[in-house]
């Protein structure tokens, strides 16, 4: 009955870290998945949709150590325009920097990357599949409209737009929601269009160096440019998935625990059947004087060492099973796509304590069984 309930512990607990140690690879994944397209960091403004940028921010954003590479973004949404189809996405005009900041080129599968002070466009695949373009398709007219700022009345419909005529010279594919959502200009471009003045901007996007610590860089920049700028890092940025992954996470962990809490029913059972099992004895201890809370004592540090030396043994094969997907990827979502796993000290701690201090709350409660009337009887 004591190697079944040591089992039972050992499964649930291994069975626990490997799934948090797949989440942990998982937000990895998504983070790493997401840097094509997605900065280290991005500064935004605090109020409103664009802000002016001085030579003088540019001078202080070069003093700060740790920053590699910035991005000057005009970001807004518009409505692209292809033969009579129409459809609503998002403009974003980047400057020749962009390349440096993020590796959005290596994600174009057909086509080239715009080329600076053009009319050129790259789009995503769900953009182009809506309106029926492709790549250099001078046969289609291709525009973008947006809205004119101000108030007033207009003689006609297109004094209410602005526009421009665009020629599409690639196709990116990274996932959905950009693929339906996003199409990129040169910034020069995206100026025209929301005729915007030669310092006005939506973002600036920034390429950290691998050894720069993000938090002191973070408060430099909270200090140089204050309540202007507002700054988000890549996961505050897709923080939607974030927080699924997150609530995924918590869910997996709940129903887990349930799994331990349930393995642990056999280990009060083992220790109620050792107490019965051992009664005559228990009596023998009892008649020559040990108190009956030294009995409970016994049996209760029983408990709580089957409990944990379980949980240490099945965390240790948890982390073999990880670290084998780590090394020999057992595991594949697709033939070049090993399933993604992470260890993580914190996860560790997690399973641990939890296997501990249920395991412990369960010999407490089966030790309490033992009574004087128990044990005479």
């Amino acid at each position: 009955m004591t190697l079944i309930a040591s089992g039972g512990v050992i499964i649930a607990s291994a069975a626990l870290f490997i799934v948090l140690s797949v989440f942990a690879g998982l937000k990895d994944y998504s983070l790493n998945f997401s840097s094509f397209v997605d900065p280290d960091l991005k500064l935004i403004p605090s109020e409103g949709k664009s802000f002016q940028w001085t030579d003088n921010d540019h001078t202080a954003l070069l003093n700060i150590e740790g920053i590699t590479a910035y991005s000057k973004v005009i970001e807004e949404r518009i409505i692209i325009k292809s033969d009579n189809k129409n459809l609503i996405a998002t403009l974003k005009g980047v400057d020749n920097n962009y390349l440096n900041v993020t590796q959005i080129d290596t994600m174009v599968t057909k086509g080239s990357w715009i080329h600076p002070n053009s009319h050129e466009v790259v789009s995503g695949w769900g953009i182009s599949n809506n309106l029926s373009f492709g790549i250099l398709d001078f046969r289609k007219s291709l525009s973008l409209y947006v809205p004119k700022a101000g108030k007033g009345q207009a003689s006609s419909v297109k004094d209410y737009y602005n526009s421009v005529f665009v020629n599409n010279v690639g196709l990116f594919e990274i996932n959905e929601e950009l693929n339906n959502n996003y199409i990129f200009s040169d910034i020069s471009l995206a100026k025209e269009l929301l005729s915007y003045n030669a310092n006005q901007l939506s973002a600036i996007e920034l390429k950290l160096a691998e050894t720069a610590n993000e938090a002191d860089i973070r408060a430099q920049l909270e200090t140089t440019f204050g309540d202007q700028l507002s700054i988000k890092n890549r996961a505050q940025l897709n923080d939607a998935l974030f927080k699924m992954l997150n609530t995924e996470n918590l869910a997996v962990y709940l129903i887990f625990t349930l799994v331990i809490i349930i393995a642990l029913f056999n280990v009060i059972g083992a220790i109620i059947m050792m107490i019965l099992d051992k009664k005559n004895s228990l009596n023998t201890l009892f008649n020559l004087g040990t108190e009956t809370k030294t009995i409970k004592s016994i049996f209760f540090l029983q408990g709580s060492l089957m409990t944990v030396v379980s949980g240490l043994i099945g965390v240790s094969i948890g982390l073999l099973v990880v670290f084998l997907q780590l090394m020999f990827e057992l595991v594949m979502l697709t033939p070049d796509l090993p399933y993604p796993v992470r260890i993580n000290a914190l996860n560790i701690l997690i399973v641990l304590a939890t296997i501990f201090g249920l395991g412990i709350l369960a010999s407490k409660i089966a030790s309490q069984r033992i009574t004087p009337n128990l044990i005479k009887s």
